[in-house]
């Protein structure tokens, strides 16, 4: 396997790795809770590998155009993006503003989940060196 065959199974894996760690975090926050917390959480985590999926792909399709469309039509592209995260943040803060706390968290797992590669990665790095 090359190492561009495993930096496209970890791009490809890691929205389903959110979506389960936010699952898992969101059953959490049930029990702890209340349901609308928990369905916050897993919205937020869902949103985030959306989020996350959208630009893979998008910097995919722009990367094989000619380079200043490209640029242009990216740039756009991710502040479109951008706008529409700041815009569920916007809508959630005004219609659930004590949720925004469970939305933020659920959105934060992507970090959790590239924590968890950056270790396997690691140490499947030194796997390979011995």
């Amino acid at each position: 396997m090359t190492k561009m065959d495993n930096e496209e199974k970890i791009l490809n894996r890691i929205p389903l790795e959110i979506i389960v760690f936010a699952t898992f975090l969101a059953i959490l926050a049930l029990f702890v809770f209340d349901a609308l917390t928990a369905l916050f959480f897993f919205a937020g985590g869902s949103l985030s590998a959306a989020s996350f999926a959208w630009l893979r792909r998008s910097l995919s399709r722009f990367l094989s155009h000619e380079k200043k469309k490209a640029v242009r039509s990216a740039i756009g592209l991710y502040l479109f993006r951008l706008v529409l995260i700041l815009a569920a943040f916007f809508i959630i803060i005004s219609l659930f503003p004590r949720k925004i706390f469970a939305f933020t968290a659920g959105f934060s797992v992507i970090i959790l989940v590239f924590l968890v590669e950056t270790i396997i990665a690691f140490s499947r790095k030194g796997q390979w060196k011995a």
